[in-house]
Protein backbone atom coordinates (compact mmCIF):
# COMPACT_ATOMS: atom_id res chain seq x y z
CA UNK A 1 0.00 0.00 0.00
CA UNK A 2 1.47 3.40 -0.78
CA UNK A 3 2.04 6.03 1.72
CA UNK A 4 0.49 8.96 1.55
CA UNK A 5 1.41 12.06 0.39
CA UNK A 6 2.58 14.47 3.55
CA UNK A 7 0.16 17.23 4.57
CA UNK A 8 0.62 20.16 5.01
CA UNK A 9 0.63 20.93 8.52
CA UNK A 10 1.19 24.66 7.86
CA UNK A 11 -2.01 25.62 6.39
CA UNK A 12 -3.94 23.36 7.26
CA UNK A 13 -3.67 25.34 10.87
CA UNK A 14 -3.29 28.66 9.16
CA UNK A 15 -7.41 29.04 8.74
CA UNK A 16 -8.86 30.90 11.64
CA UNK A 17 -11.50 28.56 13.93
CA UNK A 18 -14.32 30.78 11.84
CA UNK A 19 -12.88 30.12 8.42
CA UNK A 20 -13.12 26.07 9.44
CA UNK A 21 -16.13 26.56 10.61
CA UNK A 22 -17.47 27.61 7.43
CA UNK A 23 -16.10 24.87 5.62
CA UNK A 24 -17.28 22.39 8.26
CA UNK A 25 -20.61 23.72 7.53
CA UNK A 26 -20.59 24.05 3.76
CA UNK A 27 -19.06 20.94 3.12
CA UNK A 28 -21.64 18.49 5.63
CA UNK A 29 -24.70 20.43 4.38
CA UNK A 30 -25.02 17.84 1.62
CA UNK A 31 -25.04 15.06 4.33
CA UNK A 32 -28.07 16.98 5.75
CA UNK A 33 -30.44 16.17 2.87
CA UNK A 34 -29.06 12.76 2.39
CA UNK A 35 -29.69 11.81 6.13
CA UNK A 36 -33.29 13.92 6.27
CA UNK A 37 -34.69 12.10 3.54
CA UNK A 38 -33.51 8.67 4.47
CA UNK A 39 -35.23 9.05 7.65
CA UNK A 40 -38.06 10.56 6.04
CA UNK A 41 -38.53 7.18 3.90
CA UNK A 42 -38.23 5.03 7.31
CA UNK A 43 -40.45 7.40 9.33
CA UNK A 44 -43.38 6.87 7.28
CA UNK A 45 -42.47 3.57 5.32
CA UNK A 46 -46.10 2.79 6.56
CA UNK A 47 -48.21 5.28 4.62
CA UNK A 48 -45.52 5.31 1.72
CA UNK A 49 -46.46 1.43 1.98
CA UNK A 50 -50.16 2.25 1.12
CA UNK A 51 -49.69 4.61 -1.17
CA UNK A 52 -47.09 3.42 -3.52
CA UNK A 53 -47.32 -0.56 -2.60
CA UNK A 54 -50.69 -1.84 -2.11
CA UNK A 55 -50.65 -5.57 -1.07
CA UNK A 56 -52.86 -8.28 1.17
CA UNK A 57 -51.54 -7.30 4.38
CA UNK A 58 -49.83 -5.02 6.66
CA UNK A 59 -46.01 -7.05 6.95
CA UNK A 60 -46.33 -7.48 2.38
CA UNK A 61 -46.55 -3.86 2.05
CA UNK A 62 -44.30 -2.98 4.62
CA UNK A 63 -41.64 -5.46 3.50
CA UNK A 64 -41.94 -4.11 -0.34
CA UNK A 65 -41.49 -0.77 1.23
CA UNK A 66 -37.97 -1.63 3.25
CA UNK A 67 -36.87 -3.32 -0.21
CA UNK A 68 -37.32 -0.66 -1.91
CA UNK A 69 -35.91 1.83 0.58
CA UNK A 70 -32.71 -1.08 0.65
CA UNK A 71 -32.58 -0.88 -3.01
CA UNK A 72 -31.13 3.06 -2.89
CA UNK A 73 -28.01 1.11 -0.43
CA UNK A 74 -27.30 -1.70 -3.26
CA UNK A 75 -26.38 1.74 -5.65
CA UNK A 76 -23.67 2.68 -2.89
CA UNK A 77 -20.87 0.33 -4.45
CA UNK A 78 -21.45 1.54 -7.80
CA UNK A 79 -21.67 5.14 -6.89
CA UNK A 80 -18.79 4.98 -4.76
CA UNK A 81 -16.69 3.29 -7.05
CA UNK A 82 -17.61 5.87 -10.39
CA UNK A 83 -18.29 9.10 -8.20
CA UNK A 84 -15.43 8.46 -5.55
CA UNK A 85 -12.77 8.31 -8.91
CA UNK A 86 -14.39 11.05 -10.11
CA UNK A 87 -13.84 12.98 -6.82
CA UNK A 88 -10.48 11.58 -6.51
CA UNK A 89 -9.28 12.62 -10.17
CA UNK A 90 -11.22 16.37 -10.17
CA UNK A 91 -11.04 17.09 -6.65
CA UNK A 92 -13.48 17.58 -3.90
CA UNK A 93 -15.11 20.46 -4.29
CA UNK A 94 -16.71 19.92 -8.14
CA UNK A 95 -17.29 16.27 -6.95
CA UNK A 96 -19.55 17.39 -3.81
CA UNK A 97 -21.42 19.59 -6.60
CA UNK A 98 -21.97 17.26 -8.73
CA UNK A 99 -23.21 14.16 -5.93
CA UNK A 100 -25.76 16.79 -4.33
CA UNK A 101 -27.54 17.08 -8.05
CA UNK A 102 -28.32 13.73 -8.49
CA UNK A 103 -29.44 13.53 -4.23
CA UNK A 104 -31.80 16.49 -4.88
CA UNK A 105 -32.65 14.54 -7.78
CA UNK A 106 -34.06 11.65 -6.00
CA UNK A 107 -35.14 13.41 -3.56
CA UNK A 108 -37.61 15.82 -5.69
CA UNK A 109 -38.82 12.61 -7.78
CA UNK A 110 -40.10 10.77 -4.45
CA UNK A 111 -41.71 13.89 -3.31
CA UNK A 112 -43.73 14.74 -6.42
CA UNK A 113 -44.62 10.94 -7.69
CA UNK A 114 -48.59 10.62 -7.47
CA UNK A 115 -49.90 7.00 -5.67
CA UNK A 116 -50.67 3.99 -7.12
CA UNK A 117 -54.28 4.73 -7.62
CA UNK A 118 -52.91 7.26 -10.04
CA UNK A 119 -50.35 5.87 -11.57
CA UNK A 120 -50.35 2.27 -11.17
CA UNK A 121 -47.22 0.09 -11.45
CA UNK A 122 -45.31 3.73 -12.49
CA UNK A 123 -45.88 4.92 -9.36
CA UNK A 124 -43.77 2.39 -7.31
CA UNK A 125 -40.93 2.57 -10.19
CA UNK A 126 -40.98 5.97 -9.85
CA UNK A 127 -40.10 5.64 -6.10
CA UNK A 128 -37.62 2.97 -6.91
CA UNK A 129 -35.75 5.57 -9.60
CA UNK A 130 -35.44 8.24 -6.91
CA UNK A 131 -34.51 5.55 -4.41
CA UNK A 132 -31.17 4.68 -6.88
CA UNK A 133 -30.48 7.83 -7.45
CA UNK A 134 -30.23 9.04 -3.75
CA UNK A 135 -28.27 5.59 -3.23
CA UNK A 136 -26.00 6.11 -6.37
CA UNK A 137 -25.22 9.78 -5.22
CA UNK A 138 -24.90 8.82 -1.84
CA UNK A 139 -22.22 6.24 -2.29
CA UNK A 140 -19.53 8.68 -2.79
CA UNK A 141 -21.30 11.70 -0.74
CA UNK A 142 -20.24 9.95 3.31
CA UNK A 143 -16.63 9.45 1.41
CA UNK A 144 -16.10 12.83 -0.01
CA UNK A 145 -17.23 14.77 2.71
CA UNK A 146 -15.11 12.66 5.04
CA UNK A 147 -11.80 12.73 3.44
CA UNK A 148 -12.55 16.69 2.57
CA UNK A 149 -12.73 17.03 6.72
CA UNK A 150 -9.78 14.93 6.99
CA UNK A 151 -7.78 16.61 4.71
CA UNK A 152 -8.27 20.43 6.11
CA UNK A 153 -8.05 19.10 9.98
CA UNK A 154 -5.73 20.43 12.22
CA UNK A 155 -2.89 18.45 13.49
CA UNK A 156 -3.78 15.36 16.02
CA UNK A 157 -7.20 16.38 15.49
CA UNK A 158 -8.66 14.46 12.55
CA UNK A 159 -11.28 12.58 14.58
CA UNK A 160 -12.82 15.33 15.97
CA UNK A 161 -13.23 17.18 12.67
CA UNK A 162 -14.37 13.90 10.67
CA UNK A 163 -16.85 13.30 13.53
CA UNK A 164 -18.68 15.90 12.30
CA UNK A 165 -19.37 14.51 9.19
CA UNK A 166 -21.79 11.87 11.01
CA UNK A 167 -23.00 15.04 13.24
CA UNK A 168 -23.97 16.94 10.46
CA UNK A 169 -26.85 13.83 9.65
CA UNK A 170 -27.67 14.10 13.28
CA UNK A 171 -29.18 17.59 12.73
CA UNK A 172 -31.44 15.93 9.86
CA UNK A 173 -32.71 13.58 12.12
CA UNK A 174 -33.81 15.70 14.82
CA UNK A 175 -35.30 18.40 12.17
CA UNK A 176 -36.83 15.58 11.13
CA UNK A 177 -38.52 14.32 13.87
CA UNK A 178 -39.49 17.74 15.17
CA UNK A 179 -41.41 18.06 11.84
CA UNK A 180 -42.88 14.87 12.18
CA UNK A 181 -43.85 16.00 15.68
CA UNK A 182 -45.39 18.99 14.85
CA UNK A 183 -47.60 17.43 11.65
CA UNK A 184 -48.53 14.43 14.17
CA UNK A 185 -50.06 17.07 16.43
CA UNK A 186 -51.62 19.24 13.03
CA UNK A 187 -52.83 16.50 11.45
CA UNK A 188 -55.51 13.96 11.40
CA UNK A 189 -54.10 10.04 10.77
CA UNK A 190 -55.79 10.04 7.36
CA UNK A 191 -54.93 13.68 6.73
CA UNK A 192 -51.43 12.29 7.36
CA UNK A 193 -51.85 9.07 5.37
CA UNK A 194 -53.48 10.73 2.28
CA UNK A 195 -50.78 14.07 2.25
CA UNK A 196 -49.67 14.82 5.00
CA UNK A 197 -46.09 12.35 4.73
CA UNK A 198 -45.66 14.34 1.91
CA UNK A 199 -45.12 17.66 3.70
CA UNK A 200 -41.47 16.87 5.25
CA UNK A 201 -40.39 15.89 1.51
CA UNK A 202 -41.51 18.87 -0.19
CA UNK A 203 -39.36 20.74 2.58
CA UNK A 204 -36.29 18.98 1.46
CA UNK A 205 -36.88 20.04 -1.70
CA UNK A 206 -37.34 23.84 -0.89
CA UNK A 207 -33.66 23.80 0.64
CA UNK A 208 -31.96 22.30 -1.70
CA UNK A 209 -31.25 25.80 -3.67
CA UNK A 210 -29.63 27.07 -0.44
CA UNK A 211 -27.54 23.83 0.15
CA UNK A 212 -26.41 24.11 -3.32
CA UNK A 213 -25.33 27.96 -2.63
CA UNK A 214 -22.95 26.86 0.28
CA UNK A 215 -21.54 23.98 -1.22
CA UNK A 216 -20.76 26.10 -3.82
CA UNK A 217 -18.55 28.38 -2.22
CA UNK A 218 -16.25 25.70 -0.98
CA UNK A 219 -12.63 25.69 -1.59
CA UNK A 220 -10.49 22.69 -2.63
CA UNK A 221 -8.58 20.76 0.19
CA UNK A 222 -4.39 22.10 0.42
CA UNK A 223 -3.83 18.95 0.50
CA UNK A 224 -5.69 17.94 -2.60
CA UNK A 225 -4.26 20.87 -4.56
CA UNK A 226 -0.52 19.82 -3.08
CA UNK A 227 -0.68 16.39 -4.94
CA UNK A 228 1.15 16.24 -8.32
CA UNK A 229 -0.55 13.39 -9.65
CA UNK A 230 -4.56 12.69 -9.67
CA UNK A 231 -5.26 9.49 -11.30
CA UNK A 232 -7.40 9.00 -13.72
CA UNK A 233 -10.46 6.37 -13.24
CA UNK A 234 -8.75 3.45 -14.72
CA UNK A 235 -5.69 4.10 -12.29
CA UNK A 236 -8.15 4.65 -9.19
CA UNK A 237 -10.51 1.00 -10.47
CA UNK A 238 -6.38 -1.48 -10.49
CA UNK A 239 -5.78 0.26 -7.46
CA UNK A 240 -8.62 -0.66 -5.87
CA UNK A 241 -8.49 -4.12 -7.28
CA UNK A 242 -5.00 -4.82 -5.68
CA UNK A 243 -6.35 -3.19 -1.87
CA UNK A 244 -9.09 -5.21 -1.64
CA UNK A 245 -8.39 -6.74 1.67
CA UNK A 246 -8.04 -3.31 3.30
CA UNK A 247 -11.47 -2.38 1.64
CA UNK A 248 -13.34 -5.71 2.87
CA UNK A 249 -11.33 -4.94 6.34
CA UNK A 250 -12.98 -1.19 5.97
CA UNK A 251 -16.57 -2.18 5.05
CA UNK A 252 -16.59 -4.87 8.15
CA UNK A 253 -15.29 -2.45 10.60
CA UNK A 254 -18.22 -0.06 9.47
CA UNK A 255 -20.96 -2.51 9.69
CA UNK A 256 -21.08 -2.32 13.63
CA UNK A 257 -22.12 1.62 13.11
CA UNK A 258 -24.47 1.67 9.71
CA UNK A 259 -26.40 -1.30 11.34
CA UNK A 260 -26.35 0.66 15.13
CA UNK A 261 -27.44 3.64 13.00
CA UNK A 262 -30.63 3.12 11.33
CA UNK A 263 -31.51 0.69 13.61
CA UNK A 264 -31.66 3.28 16.43
CA UNK A 265 -32.86 6.28 13.63
CA UNK A 266 -34.79 4.79 10.63
CA UNK A 267 -35.96 1.77 11.90
CA UNK A 268 -37.55 2.79 15.38
CA UNK A 269 -40.59 4.76 14.22
CA UNK A 270 -41.87 2.01 12.77
CA UNK A 271 -40.81 -0.43 15.37
CA UNK A 272 -42.14 1.50 18.54
CA UNK A 273 -45.80 1.70 16.38
CA UNK A 274 -46.21 -1.60 14.55
CA UNK A 275 -43.78 -3.75 16.97
CA UNK A 276 -44.38 -1.92 20.67
CA UNK A 277 -47.63 -0.58 20.11
CA UNK A 278 -46.39 2.80 21.33
CA UNK A 279 -47.67 5.92 19.76
CA UNK A 280 -46.52 8.00 17.23
CA UNK A 281 -45.87 10.54 18.82
CA UNK A 282 -43.82 8.79 21.96
CA UNK A 283 -41.60 7.12 18.93
CA UNK A 284 -41.05 10.59 17.52
CA UNK A 285 -39.68 11.99 20.50
CA UNK A 286 -37.47 9.29 21.42
CA UNK A 287 -35.44 9.43 17.69
CA UNK A 288 -35.49 13.12 18.40
CA UNK A 289 -33.92 12.59 21.69
CA UNK A 290 -31.21 9.94 19.76
CA UNK A 291 -30.71 12.54 17.47
CA UNK A 292 -29.84 15.09 19.89
CA UNK A 293 -27.94 11.92 21.58
CA UNK A 294 -25.63 11.17 18.73
CA UNK A 295 -24.83 14.94 17.85
CA UNK A 296 -23.33 15.30 21.23
CA UNK A 297 -21.80 11.42 21.42
CA UNK A 298 -19.91 11.77 18.12
CA UNK A 299 -17.41 14.34 18.16
CA UNK A 300 -16.67 13.01 22.08
CA UNK A 301 -15.64 9.96 19.80
CA UNK A 302 -13.76 11.17 17.61
CA UNK A 303 -12.11 13.75 20.24
CA UNK A 304 -11.11 10.91 22.53
CA UNK A 305 -9.53 8.73 19.81
CA UNK A 306 -7.12 11.34 18.65
CA UNK A 307 -5.74 11.30 21.97
CA UNK A 308 -6.09 7.48 23.07
CA UNK A 309 -5.92 5.92 19.57
CA UNK A 310 -8.70 4.21 17.54
CA UNK A 311 -7.89 0.65 17.84
CA UNK A 312 -9.36 0.91 21.91
CA UNK A 313 -11.88 2.91 21.38
CA UNK A 314 -13.79 0.45 18.51
CA UNK A 315 -12.62 -2.79 20.46
CA UNK A 316 -14.39 -1.41 23.63
CA UNK A 317 -17.51 -0.45 22.06
CA UNK A 318 -17.84 -3.38 19.86
CA UNK A 319 -17.30 -5.79 22.86
CA UNK A 320 -19.42 -4.21 24.27
CA UNK A 321 -22.38 -4.69 21.37
CA UNK A 322 -22.12 -8.12 21.04
CA UNK A 323 -22.43 -8.97 25.05
CA UNK A 324 -25.43 -6.55 25.94
CA UNK A 325 -27.56 -5.93 23.01
CA UNK A 326 -30.14 -8.52 23.43
CA UNK A 327 -30.32 -8.44 27.16
CA UNK A 328 -30.99 -4.67 26.54
CA UNK A 329 -33.40 -4.74 23.71
CA UNK A 330 -35.35 -7.84 25.80
CA UNK A 331 -35.81 -5.46 28.54
CA UNK A 332 -37.46 -2.96 26.28
CA UNK A 333 -39.49 -6.01 24.40
CA UNK A 334 -40.54 -7.39 27.71
CA UNK A 335 -42.79 -4.42 29.24
CA UNK A 336 -42.85 -1.88 26.46
CA UNK A 337 -42.53 1.84 27.20
CA UNK A 338 -42.18 5.86 26.23
CA UNK A 339 -38.98 5.37 29.18
CA UNK A 340 -37.88 2.00 28.45
CA UNK A 341 -37.25 2.99 25.41
CA UNK A 342 -35.61 5.86 25.73
CA UNK A 343 -33.40 4.17 27.70
CA UNK A 344 -32.78 1.69 25.44
CA UNK A 345 -32.09 3.50 22.75
CA UNK A 346 -30.13 6.20 24.48
CA UNK A 347 -27.56 3.17 25.52
CA UNK A 348 -27.41 2.42 21.64
CA UNK A 349 -26.64 5.86 21.02
CA UNK A 350 -23.74 5.53 23.28
CA UNK A 351 -22.46 3.16 20.87
CA UNK A 352 -22.67 4.34 17.68
CA UNK A 353 -21.42 7.80 18.50
CA UNK A 354 -18.42 6.85 20.36
CA UNK A 355 -17.61 4.19 17.72
CA UNK A 356 -18.39 5.88 14.84
CA UNK A 357 -16.61 9.19 15.93
CA UNK A 358 -13.32 6.55 16.10
CA UNK A 359 -14.41 4.78 13.15
CA UNK A 360 -14.58 7.44 10.31
CA UNK A 361 -10.87 8.88 10.92
CA UNK A 362 -9.73 5.33 10.94
CA UNK A 363 -11.43 4.79 7.65
CA UNK A 364 -9.42 7.71 6.18
CA UNK A 365 -6.10 6.64 7.41
CA UNK A 366 -6.57 2.75 6.01
CA UNK A 367 -6.84 3.61 2.39
CA UNK A 368 -3.90 4.48 -0.11
CA UNK A 369 -3.72 8.23 -0.44
CA UNK A 370 -4.62 8.22 -3.90
CA UNK A 371 -7.58 6.46 -3.75
CA UNK A 372 -8.59 7.87 -0.56
CA UNK A 373 -12.24 9.26 -1.53
CA UNK A 374 -13.32 5.78 -3.71
CA UNK A 375 -11.74 3.50 -1.29
CA UNK A 376 -13.59 5.09 2.16
CA UNK A 377 -16.90 5.65 -0.49
CA UNK A 378 -16.70 1.69 -1.56
CA UNK A 379 -15.70 0.22 2.10
CA UNK A 380 -18.85 2.28 3.75
CA UNK A 381 -21.43 2.32 0.72
CA UNK A 382 -20.67 -2.15 1.02
CA UNK A 383 -21.54 -1.56 4.71
CA UNK A 384 -23.73 0.19 3.91
CA UNK A 385 -25.82 -2.13 1.29
CA UNK A 386 -25.31 -5.49 2.80
CA UNK A 387 -25.84 -4.16 6.75
CA UNK A 388 -27.45 -0.88 7.80
CA UNK A 389 -29.34 -0.26 4.72
CA UNK A 390 -31.53 -3.35 5.14
CA UNK A 391 -31.70 -3.40 8.82
CA UNK A 392 -35.49 -2.21 8.86
CA UNK A 393 -36.44 -5.05 7.05
CA UNK A 394 -33.71 -7.81 8.14
CA UNK A 395 -35.25 -6.42 11.28
CA UNK A 396 -39.22 -6.91 10.53
CA UNK A 397 -38.00 -10.41 9.27
CA UNK A 398 -36.70 -11.53 12.38
CA UNK A 399 -39.51 -10.30 14.47
CA UNK A 400 -42.15 -12.11 12.17
CA UNK A 401 -39.82 -15.13 11.65
CA UNK A 402 -39.08 -15.59 15.77
CA UNK A 403 -41.68 -13.96 17.46
CA UNK A 404 -39.45 -11.97 19.61
CA UNK A 405 -39.37 -8.66 19.50
CA UNK A 406 -35.85 -8.21 20.20
CA UNK A 407 -34.78 -10.37 17.90
CA UNK A 408 -33.05 -7.15 15.68
CA UNK A 409 -30.89 -7.15 18.41
CA UNK A 410 -28.79 -10.56 16.79
CA UNK A 411 -28.49 -8.43 13.39
CA UNK A 412 -26.78 -5.93 15.67
CA UNK A 413 -24.56 -8.29 17.69
CA UNK A 414 -23.09 -9.81 14.25
CA UNK A 415 -22.32 -6.01 13.18
CA UNK A 416 -20.57 -5.91 16.05
CA UNK A 417 -18.56 -8.90 15.83
CA UNK A 418 -17.85 -8.04 12.17
CA UNK A 419 -16.17 -4.71 13.74
CA UNK A 420 -14.65 -6.27 16.05
CA UNK A 421 -12.87 -9.19 14.04
CA UNK A 422 -12.15 -6.13 11.39
CA UNK A 423 -10.37 -4.14 13.80
CA UNK A 424 -8.53 -6.45 14.84
CA UNK A 425 -7.09 -7.54 11.33
CA UNK A 426 -6.73 -3.37 10.49
CA UNK A 427 -4.72 -2.92 13.44
CA UNK A 428 -2.47 -5.97 14.23
CA UNK A 429 0.85 -5.78 14.81
CA UNK A 430 2.03 -4.81 11.07
CA UNK A 431 -1.26 -2.48 10.32
CA UNK A 432 -0.79 -1.06 13.82
CA UNK A 433 2.80 0.29 12.49
CA UNK A 434 1.22 1.62 9.44
CA UNK A 435 -1.83 3.70 11.00
CA UNK A 436 0.84 5.10 13.43
CA UNK A 437 3.01 5.90 10.34
CA UNK A 438 -0.02 7.50 8.16
CA UNK A 439 -0.92 9.59 11.88
CA UNK A 440 2.73 10.58 13.09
Amino acid sequence: MQAPDTPNAAQAGAAPPLSRFGAVLRVTSGNFLEQYDFFLFGFYATFIARTFFPAASEFASLMQTFAVFGAGFLMRPLGAIILGAYIDKVGRRTGLIVTLGIMASGTILIACVPGYATLGMLAPLLVLIGRLLQGFSAGAELGGVSVYLAEMATPGRKGFYTAWQSASQQVAIIVAAALGYILNLLLTPEQTGSWGWRVPFLIGCVIVPFLYILRRSLQETAEFQARRHHPATSEVFRSMLVNWKTVVAGMMMVAMTTTTFYLITVYTPTFGRSVLHLSTADSLVVTFLVGISNFIWLPIGGAVSDRIGRRPLLLFISALAIVTSYPALEWLAHAPSFLRMLTVLLYFSFFFGVYNGAMVAALTEVMPVEVRVAGFSLAYSLATAIFGGFTPAVSTFLIEMTGDKAAPAYWMMFAALCGLVATVVLYRRGGAAELQARLG
